[in-house]
């Protein structure tokens, strides 16, 4: 049994997809929802990397994000109906993707990185797991699910969840700096507006 419903799909939303998109996108979903579903009785660390493998390796990426607004974040179901993002949108499916698996949501974070070797910032989905103090990183760039003290490309400017922003101080520990971000509520707002 799932611990949250979101993203779920009824059969009059399948019909709409395939309606507006092609049976492909409606394949999709349907896809996600079957994969997901298999997934209930793997061990934590095995649903992360899975989790991970599966959504990168269905859902294409693209350089722009798919709405004229500049770094829109995508909702999970806008995500899987189009079949494309850009990483913050990786991020946030595998987010409420965990969060459907029953993982707790005060142990995940959208996570925005410098890239050293881009020389861009990037967004991963964090999860520390039981006080670790390195998370375990789930990135649309890598099928592999390790800690952020091996992943030497990334430089972590700050962790995002319902209960703010954070930052890393020198002992690896999280420090709250903000009580929100700002897309993030209102990808929530979207979010809650969809369920």
């Amino acid at each position: 049994m799932y611990a949250s419903k979101y993203p779920s799909f009824s059969t009059s939303e399948l019909q709409s997809i395939e309606d507006k998109l092609g049976n492909s996108a409606k394949k999709r979903v349907i896809c996600y929802n079957n994969t997901i579903e298999s997934y209930q009785e793997f061990s934590q660390y095995e649903q992360l990397a899975k989790v991970n493998y599966f959504l990168n390796d269905i859902l294409p990426k693209v350089d722009k994000p798919n709405v004229d607004k500049e770094n829109y974040w995508e909702t999970p179901k806008e995500f899987l109906t189009m079949g494309k993002g850009d990483c913050e949108d990786y991020a946030i499916i595998k987010y409420f993707t965990l969060l459907k698996l029953g993982f707790e949501k005060e142990k995940l974070f959208m996570t925005v990185a410098y890239e050293k070797y881009t020389g861009q910032y990037h967004m991963v989905l964090s999860y520390f797991k039981d006080g670790d103090k390195y998370p375990l990183i789930l990135d649309n760039l890598s099928f592999n699910v390790v800690s952020l003290q091996k992943r030497k490309d990334l430089v972590p400017n700050m962790f995002i969840n319902d209960s703010g922003v954070y930052k890393l101080n020198q002992d690896s520990k999280l420090i709250k700096v903000a009580r929100g971000a700002k897309q993030f509520k209102e990808l929530i707002k979207r979010v809650q507006k969809e369920s």
